[in-house]
């Protein structure tokens, strides 16, 4: 079973992009290693969607975390030996001597660089392959989450031949025929024993990232449960790339499934719901996420509409790309999938009236589907006053706090609906309508 999403849900929580401003793997992304990155990325790619999967990589974490490791490999000596790795062999020992003879001859001769380069690869593997038999003994024997792991990478390392490897005196001449006798063992039969070697690696410089940014940033870890529940709750959950942001706690389930969030502009809807599926993405990655506690029932996937915009290209407007974007969440949601849905301010595109027969029509036909996650909000508060009567609606507000004529807000969630009305207040204290009063006397 694939987590399921789409390009505008990632888009508008910014979960994707190495350079992209603000984006949530770019705050994760501290690996030193190009295989590292690569499997940061897979990662964010593919989220879980088994419970125990989920926990046990968590629980990897946390063990990192708590250990307070430092990435202990050389980069470029890793680079080095993954080239070398890589770089094809002979068919058999004979053939590999015969072609390591003719590179050592040619780089005598001319500026052949190859003999060169194998030599500095097998220099740069003994090296890395020493570093990770010290990493792996420095645990000892463990018993954590990441101890089987560890047992396995100490099984390849006692390969007598890798032992032997091992000893070799990297500041000596090494003789043609070592070289070629390592090329076809390290690239022939024990190929796949140093491909799990570099992914052992990357992962240690995964986890060390991972961990060490839960640790400077307060995060923790998630206990996720089962697929068959309906459950999400949080305390003190906040946007992870906000510096200072304010936490909520919430907790939805299958008999209060639909969260109906009202509140001003500026009062922290958007930032709320975006803390909310970055927290569920996180959380199905087995990642740290940004609150103090988080419970969580396995999720299929998660949609969000909250930056929809125009289509010009398909000559959609506004309100007509809402549309469209509601009936693919109705369509996600009725194929019976267990989703997290989220709409921010619902057919702002259109008349008051219709925004609220469509707020009211949609929220109600969306609180049926029990087995999905819902939160919906919007300024039309009257609408709140006629769903609040269905037993698994949980209404809740951002409250707006005036200090004088100014509006001050604490992005804190309160239990019940909006009686915020300081929109014409802000209009007069920016002083739009003396402005224009002051330009038609003028005229």
């Amino acid at each position: 079973m694939n987590f399921n999403t789409d390009k505008q849900t990632v888009e508008e929580l910014n979960l994707l992009g190495k350079f992209r401003q603000g984006s949530v793997y770019a705050l994760f992304n501290r690996v030193k290693t190009r295989g590292g990155e690569q499997l940061l990325d897979s990662m964010f790619r593919h989220p879980l969607t088994d419970a125990t999967e989920i926990n046990t990589r968590s629980n990897i974490f946390r063990f990192f975390q708590e250990a307070r490791l430092s990435f202990p490999f050389d980069v470029p000596q890793i680079t080095l030996m993954r080239e070398y790795l890589d770089a094809g062999a002979g068919k058999n020992a004979v053939v590999a001597l015969a072609r390591t003879l003719l590179e050592k001859g040619l780089s005598s001769l001319t500026r052949d660089g190859r003999y060169k380069k194998n030599m500095q690869g097998l220099q740069a593997t003994i090296v890395t392959l020493n570093k990770c038999h010290g990493f792996v003994q420095s645990f000892g024997q463990s018993t954590g989450p990441y101890s089987q792991r560890l047992y396995a990478i100490r099984e390849i390392l006692s390969n007598k031949h890798l032992e032997k490897l091992r000893q070799i005196d990297i500041y000596q001449a090494l003789p043609a025929r070592t070289l070629a006798y390592y090329n076809h063992l390290l690239k022939g039969s024990l190929h796949r024993e140093m491909g799990t070697l570099l992914d052992f690696l990357h992962e240690v410089d995964v986890n060390i990232a991972v961990s060490d940014i839960a640790r400077l940033k307060g995060f923790s870890y998630a206990r996720a449960l089962g697929e068959t529940g309906n459950v999400f709750i949080t305390e003190g959950l906040y946007h992870p790339c906000l510096d200072g942001a304010v936490g909520n706690n919430l907790s939805l389930n299958r008999d209060s499934n639909v969260l109906f969030l009202t509140g001003a502009n500026m009062a922290g809807k958007s930032t709320l719901m975006k803390s909310v599926g970055i927290g569920l993405y996180l959380a199905h990655m087995g990642f740290p996420v940004a609150a103090q506690d988080m419970t969580f029932s396995v999720r299929e996937g998660m949609y969000s509409s909250i930056n929809v915009a125009d289509n010009i290209g398909l000559g959609y407007s506004h309100f007509y790309a809402e549309v469209v974007r509601v009936k693919q969440a109705a369509e996600a949601a009725a194929s019976g999938k267990r989703l997290l849905l989220m709409f921010d301010e619902l057919f702002k595109g259109t008349n008051v009236k219709d925004a609220y027969d469509g707020t009211l029509a949609v929220t109600d036909a969306f609180a049926d589907y029990r087995e999905c996650l819902f939160i919906v909000s919007t300024h039309i508060i009257e609408v709140g006053e006629v769903l609040k009567e269905k037993s698994n609606v949980r209404c809740q507000y951002m409250p707006t706090v005036m200090d004088g004529p100014y509006p001050r807000y604490t992005y804190a969630l309160q239990e019940g609906i909006t009686q915020d009305r300081q929109g014409m207040m802000i209009i007069q204290n920016e002083g739009i309508l003396s402005l224009l009063n002051d330009i038609k006397i003028r005229k």
